[in-house]
């Protein structure tokens, strides 16, 4: 079995390593998903209060039969809620939605101002219990040393758009400096890049498909991957990327793969 089956963030917190993406899921396709998810095996689970799939999510974990203790639940606080009091209440929100009393991690979702109120918000309720573990998505390195400079917490996570396409490099160095977790959202750049020749001829040598690959890159490099999809077949295909080990060689081709492409609209390096 591949040994980086599940990630320990910096307070202990013990979180799996592939979870299930469910960015532009409606309620329904949410729930479904997640229902499947977890049947197969899945024990981490991402949305958003963006997602407006929070309440969908919540519902499958408590008519799937699997001990709410046992799945890693992800939310974040959108941008029309940045500030102390304003990402408290979006919080009280997502918990609402979700039908529970706590969730495993709760992330920043965009690092727009005022982010240091917000993140200071975030400590408070990881302080309360009311997250195990706290974090940022789609934080640069400048973004992240303002959290770790003015900050009494170091977040656990940053999750950013990560593939061989969009390597972010410089985020996973200092993240790792600073021991803060990478999980890699679209893993697959949205299946922009699953017929690239050097994709396709490294899965033929290792007998996998070229979404595995893509898993397995982040996987082998310590970051953790939450691929979005609605159809069973793939939830499976994309469960089994955690058996893959791929060779020094193999690694090393698809490091080569860098052209920056991002497949969200925003950029987060231009974010004051």
């Amino acid at each position: 079995m591949f040994p980086h089956t599940h990630i320990e963030l910096n307070n202990g917190v013990v979180m799996p390593s592939l979870g299930l993406g469910t960015y532009r899921m409606e309620p329904k396709q949410a729930k479904k998903a997640v229902l499947d998810a977890l049947s197969l095996g899945y024990r981490h689970i991402d949305t958003a209060a963006f997602y407006g799939n929070e309440r969908a999510v919540g519902e499958a974990i408590k008519e799937s039969g699997v001990d709410r203790d046992d799945v890693f639940v992800t939310t974040k606080v959108w941008n029309d809620d940045h500030g102390y009091d304003r990402a408290r209440e979006a919080f009280r929100r997502s918990l609402k939605m979700l039908g529970m009393d706590s969730v495993d991690l709760y992330l920043i979702h965009w690092p727009m101002p005022p982010r240091l109120e917000t993140w200071r918000a975030l400590e408070s309720i990881y302080e309360e219990g009311g997250a195990r573990a706290i974090g940022v998505s789609n934080f640069m390195p400048r973004h992240l040393d303002e959290v770790l400079e003015h900050g009494s917490i170091v977040p656990a996570v940053d999750q950013v758009e990560m593939h061989p396409f969009l390597q972010r490099n410089d985020v996973l160095e200092r993240c790792r400096r600073n021991g803060i977790a990478v999980v890699a959202f679209s893993p697959l750049a949205r299946g922009r890049w699953l017929d690239d020749p050097v994709i396709v001829d490294v899965a033929s040598r290792n007998g996998v498909t070229p979404a595995q690959v893509m898993i397995g890159w982040c996987l082998n490099r310590g970051v953790g991957a939450i691929p979005k999809t609605t159809s069973r077949e793939r939830l499976k295909e994309n469960m089994d990327s955690l058996d893959l080990v791929l060779s020094p060689e193999d690694m090393a081709v698809l490091d080569g793969l860098e052209r920056n492409s991002r497949t969200t609209t925003w950029d987060p390096h231009e974010m004051l």
